[in-house]
């Protein structure tokens, strides 16, 4: 018999950084899921992965304390900064895009650049071939201020 499903939730956690600490631990905790297991599972998973990349998450618990989760790829956003090279600001220590997208240009990729991004991230895009991805690459690095040359 399947088990009873109780929810979903999403996270965004750093790939191999997750730890009981919040926002996890109490985002799990109060759902009854066994963070520290939580935590193991996922720096496994995530141990190939650049480190401190945000994955989102979907978590998947059930009735009986137990839960499985899908890791996704990165954000284009994220790659479209590491491809631009833009340097951390901020509160946060994370690097922005322009104030005003469309008017302003924060910097530059190349084609190949957004070829590259757009076949590390097609099994998370719904696009049928990668020149359709390309297309959405293309769309988030206008609304974030970046150019492709």
């Amino acid at each position: 018999m399947a088990k009873k499903l109780a929810g979903t939730m999403k996270l965004q956690v750093p790939a191999g950084q997750a730890n009981p600490s919040p926002p996890v631990g109490p985002a799990l905790g109060q759902r009854g899921i066994n963070i520290m297991e939580f935590c193991k599972a996922f720096n496994a998973k995530t141990q190939d992965m650049e480190p401190g990349a945000p994955c989102p998450t979907v978590i998947t618990y059930y009735s009986d304390k137990s839960f499985s989760m899908d890791i996704k790829t990165p954000p284009a956003s994220f790659y479209l900064k590491k491809a631009a090279g833009l340097k951390p600001v901020g509160k946060r220590n994370r690097p922005k895009g322009a104030a005003l997208p469309g008017r302003e240009t924060i910097a530059t990729v190349t084609v190949a650049q957004v070829r590259e991004i757009a076949e590390a991230k097609m099994k998370d895009l719904n696009a049928n071939d990668v020149e359709g991805a390309m297309q959405i690459i293309l769309g988030s690095a206008k609304s974030m201020g970046i150019e492709v040359k």
